[in-house]
């Protein structure tokens, strides 16, 4: 029996898997027992190191859920701007116009060549050098610009091949009833590519919010990680500690976000809306050349 993504495996694949989880869990076993030992040795699992995130209810309250409110308003905000944004550019692309689509792939490839921490640290200087914005929403505004730039132009990427993974019949079917290229996008083709780029979707929004951390190592915005350095402060050397429960944190909420977009995916599918393609980050990345 075969799926639409893989053959079902045989007897000897299955076998071969169980071995191959079996070994796997052994390593893993292994490399934590390995890992706790130097712990131990260096003294950081005594429990005065961890106890704060337990007994006090302040390093939550002033530290870890500030720091939490502050990574998804700085996510939040990049991925209302970037998703329409991105989709404006990636329909650009598709245009039959040179004149457009040739302006827009130099835009998408440009900011998808740098790096988006130094799209942060330059708007950060541009705000500083340019505009009047308080210090204290500074890290977020340039944060906020770095991701924007850099997600819009991958997001531009999703959709373009998104809509690149309908079967042709779905095109001829809307120009064969008249319908105009912006109704037959809009009405026939975006609708249909939804599902299809929802992984490829989601996994950017996953980018999205592990990357507001940089935000914090460099330009102080009071993320996530950032609280680490004032948990540190306050309640001695639990830097090991401290990394391991926000890194428990940022995956908590990723886990989360793959879980709502797998539950989604799953009712569009049975909503009928999809043509059951897949768009990965091969397809997205095969797209690079100007003008598709």
């Amino acid at each position: 029996m075969t799926s639409v993504l893989y053959d079902a495996p045989g007897p000897g694949a299955k076998r071969r898997n169980i071995i191959y989880t079996v070994v796997f869990l052994a390593v893993f076993a292994l490399l934590a027992w390995w890992v706790l030992g130097i712990m131990a040795e260096k003294d950081q699992l005594d429990a005065d190191k961890w106890s704060p995130f337990v007994t006090d209810s302040q390093v939550w309250t002033t530290f870890l859920l500030p720091g939490l409110g502050e990574t998804l308003t700085a996510a939040a905000l990049s991925l209302v701007i970037a998703l329409p944004l991105g989709a404006i550019l990636g329909i650009g692309r598709l245009s039959d116009h040179a004149w457009v689509r040739i302006p827009v792939g130099v835009v998408v490839e440009f900011f998808r060549a740098i790096p988006v921490l130094i799209m942060m640290v330059f708007a950060s200087q541009l705000f500083v050098q340019f505009t009047s914005v308080d210090s204290e929403v500074r890290p977020l505004y340039a944060v906020v610009t770095g991701l924007v730039l850099y997600n819009a132009s991958v997001i531009a990427e999703i959709v373009r091949a998104g809509i690149q993974s309908l079967p042709s019949g779905q095109t001829d079917a809307a120009k064969a009833i008249g319908m105009r290229k912006g109704q037959m996008m809009v009405s026939v083709l975006l609708p249909q590519a939804v599902t299809a780029m929802l992984p490829a979707l989601v996994s950017q929004l996953v980018v999205i919010v592990k990357d507001t951390a940089l935000g914090g190592a460099v330009l102080g915005l009071t993320e996530l990680l950032f609280q680490v350095r004032t948990i540190t402060a306050n309640y001695g050397a639990n830097t090991i500690a401290a990394l391991t429960v926000v890194a428990l944190l940022f995956i908590l909420v990723n886990f989360a976000l793959t879980s709502f977009a797998g539950w989604l995916e799953n009712r569009l599918r049975k909503g009928k809306k999809s043509t059951g393609a897949i768009v990965d980050r091969t397809a997205v990345d095969a797209g690079g050349a100007l003008g598709g």
